[in-house]
C-alpha cells in the first residue's frame, strides 16, 4: 500500500469515529440518554396523548402499571399531560424529555405517591403543581413513604401548595433537579435512611429550602451537597422554625457541604439538636438571622471552611443550657454582619461574628465588620472548655466578650489579632452587661480565664 493511500484510509477511520461520537452525543437529550431507553415503552403506544386538554390520569396509571409489570421504563414524549393521584408501584420508572415533558396536577389529591416499595425512579420530567390545593393526607406534591431506593433526577418541580418533595422513612438520591415555588419546603425529609440530596436548585419557597427532620432524635446520615438554595421565606412566622435554607432537626450524622445558600429569611444553614453534624465549605450570603447555627441539644459539630457574608449574626454554636456542646469552628470567613434581625432579640444582641459555649475550639477564623463583637463566649454560667486561638478580628466593635458570671467554666483566649476595633479588645460580661475593663493584658483576677499573647492594633 502506498503511503498516500494509507494516510487516506486512516483519515477515513478517524472521521468515522468522530461521526460516531457525534451521533452518540446527539442521541442524548439533557442528561437522559436515549440509548438507555432502548426497550422502553412509549406512552403514546399505551393511549397517552401529549398536550391533550382532558384528564389522562387513568390512562397514565394503566401505562405505569403495564410498563412496570413488563419490567420496562415508561417513556413520555414531549407534551403536556393533565393528571392527578398517580401511584408508583415497585419498580416503576418514568422518563421524559427534559424541559419538554410536562405533567400538570389537576387537583383533588396528590400528583405522585409511592409507599412500601423497593425501587422507583423519575427522570427528565416537569412536574407542575399549578398551585392547586393538595389533599389533607399528603404533605407534598410528590410523597414517598417507606421507599427503600428511589431516584429523582433532572426533574423540574414547581408550584406545590405544600412541599415540593415529601420523603418519609426512605432512602435514595435527589439529584440535579430544579425545585421552586413550594408554599412550604422545597424538599422535606423525615426520618431518612441514608438519603443523598446533591446538585439541585431549590428556590422561592415559602417556609424552607431543604429540611432534614426526625420525630425523635436518631441516626439519619443524609448528605446534602453541591446544592444552590436561594430566596427562602418564612410565611408561617416564628423565630427560626421556618425561613432556613438547609435545616436539620434531631437528625444525627448529617453532612452539609459545598452548598451555595443565599437570601434566606432566617439561617442559611441551621442544625437544631443534630449531633455529629458536619457543615463545611458552604457559601452563605445575606441571611436574615444567624448565617450558620448549631443549637440546642447537640453533641458534636464541625463548622469549617465556610464563608458567611451578610447576616444578623455569623456563626452560633450555642445552648449549652440545653446540652449543646463539643464542636470545632475553624477556618471560616465571617463578614458584613448587621445588628438588625427578623425579631427583637431579648437574650443577646445581634451583630456578632461567632458565638461558642462548651467544649469548642474557635481557631483560625477571619471576622470582619461585626458591629457588636467579633467572638462571644458563654452566656451567664453556661461556659466550659472553650479555646479561642489564632483568629483575626478587624473593623468590629469589641474583639472578644466572655462571661464572668459565677459558675462559668474555663476559657483560653490566646494568639488572636484584634485590629481597628471601635471598642475594647477583650471584655467580661454578666449576661447582657459589660462587667470588666479591657482584659487584653491578662485575666485580672478572673481565674476561669487564661488570656495571653493577643495583639491589638
Amino acid at each position: 500500500m502506498k503511503r498516500r493511500e494509507f494516510l487516506a484510509g486512516m483519515t477515513g477511520i478517524v472521521a468515522g469515529a468522530t461521526l460516531a461520537g457525534a451521533n452518540d452525543a446527539n442521541a442524548s437529550t439533557g442528561n437522559t440518554q436515549i440509548a438507555g431507553l432502548r426497550g422502553s415503552i412509549e406512552g403514546a403506544d399505551l393511549g397517552l396523548r401529549p398536550s391533550a386538554d382532558d384528564d389522562q390520569s387513568r390512562v397514565l396509571q394503566r401505562a405505569i402499571d403495564d410498563a412496570t409489570k413488563r419490567g420496562k421504563p415508561l417513556f413520555l414524549t414531549a407534551g403536556t399531560y393533565q393528571v392527578s393521584n398517580l401511584k408508583l408501584p415497585d419498580g416503576a420508572r418514568l422518563v421524559g424529555v427534559p424541559g419538554r415533558t410536562r405533567l400538570v396536577y389537576r387537583g383533588e389529591g396528590h400528583l405522585f405517591f409511592a409507599e412500601n416499595v423497593a425501587h422507583i425512579g423519575l427522570e427528565g420530567l416537569m412536574l407542575d403543581g399549578a398551585n392547586q390545593p393538595l389533599g389533607d393526607y399528603t404533605p407534598g406534591l410528590l410523597h414517598f413513604n417507606e421507599v427503600a431506593d428511589f431516584t429523582i433526577t433532572d426533574c423540574i418541580v414547581s408550584g406545590s401548595s405544600k412541599s415540593g418533595l415529601a420523603i418519609d422513612r426512605s432512602s435514595g438520591h435527589i439529584t440535579r433537579n430544579d425545585i421552586s415555588g413550594a408554599s412550604d419546603a422545597g424538599i422535606r425529609s423525615i426520618e431518612a435512611r441514608g438519603l443523598t440530596i446533591r446538585d439541585n436548585q431549590v428556590r422561592d419557597c415559602g417556609n424552607g429550602g431543604i429540611l432534614i427532620h426526625r420525630w425523635a432524635a436518631g441516626e439519619d446520615g443524609t448528605i446534602v451537597s453541591g446544592n444552590r438554595v436561594k430566596n427562602i421565606f418564612s410565611l408561617a412566622g416564628g423565630t427560626g422554625q421556618n425561613g432556613n435554607g438547609i435545616n436539620v432537626f434531631r437528625a444525627h450524622n448529617v453532612v452539609i457541604t459545598d452548598n451555595h445558600v443565599s437570601d434566606c429569611a432566617f439561617s442559611a444553614i441551621r442544625s437544631n439538636a443534630g449531633s455529629n453534624v458536619q457543615i463545611s465549605n458552604n457559601t452563605c450570603l445575606r441571611s436574615g438571622e444567624v448565617g450558620i447555627y448549631s443549637e440546642f441539644g447537640f453533641e458534636g459539630a464541625v463548622v469549617t471552611g465556610n464563608l458567611v457574608d451578610g447576616a444578623a449574626a455569623g456563626i452560633s454554636i450555642a445552648n449549652f443550657n440545653e446540652g449543646g456542646r463539643l464542636a470545632i469552628c475553624a477556618n471560616n470567613i465571617v463578614r458584613n454582619i448587621t445588628t438588625k434581625g427578623p425579631y427583637i432579640n431579648d437574650v443577646a444582641s445581634f451583630g456578632y461574628g461567632i458565638w461558642a459555649e462548651a467544649e469548642t475550639n474557635v481557631i483560625g477564623n477571619v471576622i470582619e465588620n461585626a458591629p457588636w463583637v467579633g467572638i462571644g463566649l458563654g452566656w451567664g454560667p453556661y461556659l466550659r472548655n472553650v479555646l479561642v486561638s489564632n483568629n483575626i478580628i478587624r473593623q468590629s466593635g469589641t474583639g472578644v466578650i466572655v462571661t464572668v458570671v459565677e459558675g462559668a467554666g474555663p476559657a483560653l483566649i490566646t494568639g488572636n489579632m484584634l485590629q481597628e476595633l471601635s471598642k475594647e479588645g477583650i471584655v467580661g460580661y454578666r449576661w447582657n452587661d459589660k462587667a470588666t475593663r479591657d482584659l487584653v493584658a491578662g485575666n485580672r483576677g478572673w481565674h476561669h480565664l487564661t488570656i495571653n499573647g493577643n495583639q491589638v492594633s
